[in-house]
């Protein structure tokens, strides 16, 4: 009861303009926590968006090249200069936590009811904490909105984790005509692809995912 006391006074702060509200238990060290870190130590009530996914701006070309360079240096991923990035602005989606950019993804349409899903990057400090499985349930249901009907990843790696939420293996043949064109032979990506009827099935499968 006193918690929703103070989620009563937290809305009545957000309608009259206030636009956070923090709830923070009596603890030592609690109040600065969650004052000068970003994930807190307390209830975060907020009348903007404080963490969540959106299309990408132009702003954030520079956040996502900070996300994704280390991984560009490994060679898990193919280079992206930010000048790409500005040109393919409009295919990318990110994950922001209080404008930190904590996820990356990109989403390029084909013919015959076909997207990739690739450049699907998050921050090491935030793995294992869902954000990865969130952007993957965004970038597919953007898929069906947009009329895909089969989704597929490119990398050079193990993909497990894409297998675990029900991609398949699959040759270079079944890519659409347009994307076998721009297959990187020499690179050897492997293929994994996973066929989308509805929303409902991304719902039924999200219930098995292991989080």
């Amino acid at each position: 009861t006193n918690m929703l006391t103070k989620i009563g006074w937290s809305m009545h702060a957000l309608e009259k303009g206030v636009k956070r509200v923090h709830i923070v238990n009596p603890e030592n060290g609690a109040l600065l926590q969650e004052l000068y870190t970003r994930d807190g130590a307390g209830t975060l009530i907020s009348g903007d968006l404080y963490d969540g996914i959106h299309q990408a701006k132009i702003t954030d070309v520079n956040g996502i090249h900070d996300l994704i360079s280390p991984l560009i240096k490994q060679g898990t991923l193919i280079n992206r200069p930010k000048a790409v990035l500005e040109k393919d602005i409009h295919q990318y989606h990110v994950y922001t936590r209080d404008d930190l950019i904590v996820a990356c993804g990109q989403l390029k349409m084909f013919e015959n009811g076909y997207a990739e899903i690739g450049c699907l990057v998050v921050s090491p400090a935030y793995r294992a904490r869902g954000r990865g499985d969130a952007m993957l349930g965004y970038l597919e249901r953007l898929c069906v909105h947009r009329g895909a009907s089969v989704v597929f990843v490119l990398s050079t790696q193990t993909m497990e984790w894409f297998i675990e939420r029900g991609f398949d293996e699959v040759p270079v043949e079944m890519l659409p005509p347009s994307r076998q064109a721009t297959y990187n032979k020499v690179r050897a990506s492997k293929i994994y692809m996973k066929k989308i009827d509805s929303v409902r099935d991304l719902d039924a499968s999200e219930l098995f995912w292991n989080k």
